[in-house]
């Protein structure tokens, strides 16, 4: 594991990216996170769904790299804050960001960001790197979101409430990832030789 930048996915894909490109797929993956949004399954005994919202956001630091992923999350909350629906199940609204799934929105960009950073660092090349990265992107979202969720749960709920129903949800995530990317990348590079 390099200290060093390598390449990621879109990189790879689009070596030759302007920022039109740049800015096409913060908007893309920014729009990806609110279609996945939309698979929300309500959890009867928190306030909190589960949705396919996280796995799109660590996703998106994995193919787009940290910048990217951060501005890519960003558009994401500024397009929910200015009404559109892309929150989970439709929700929208600056009123969201005072709910109790404020802290897990706002960690978004940070959670995309860290996991960009990982895999600008090799960590999506191999499968148990690959699973640290997705898992400390999540504890990230977890971490920030159930600090602001006890402002809504009592202390004794928190965990019942705010995590643990997320997690068996969130190793299958990281498992499939570390499947997925090490073997792409794999494929990629029999076919352009290994990054620089």
């Amino acid at each position: 594991m390099s200290s060093t930048r390598s390449l990621t996915f879109a990189d790879v894909a689009l070596p030759r990216a302007g920022a039109l490109t740049d800015s096409l797929l913060v908007l893309g993956a920014s729009l990806v996170t609110a279609l996945a949004a939309q698979l929300a399954f309500p959890v009867p005994w928190s306030p909190v769904p589960i949705t396919g919202q996280t796995f799109a956001v660590l996703l998106s630091g994995l193919v787009l790299g940290s910048r990217r992923a951060f501005l890519a999350q960003a558009l994401y909350l500024a397009e929910g804050a200015a009404g559109l629906p892309v929150f989970a199940a439709g929700g929208a609204g600056a009123l969201t960001f005072a709910g109790p799934t404020a802290g897990y929105l706002l960690a978004f960009p940070l959670a995309a960001a860290l996991t960009g950073a990982l895999a600008e660092r090799g960590w999506d090349r191999r499968f148990l790197t690959m699973v640290a990265a997705m898992l400390l992107g999540s504890a990230v979202i977890f971490a920030l979101g159930c600090a602001l969720l006890a402002r809504f749960v009592p202390p004794e709920r928190l965990l019942a409430a705010g995590l643990l129903p997320f997690l068996p949800g969130d190793l299958v995530k990281a498992a499939l990832a570390a499947l997925a990317f090490p073997a792409a990348w794999r494929f990629a590079n029999r076919h352009r030789g290994p990054d620089a």
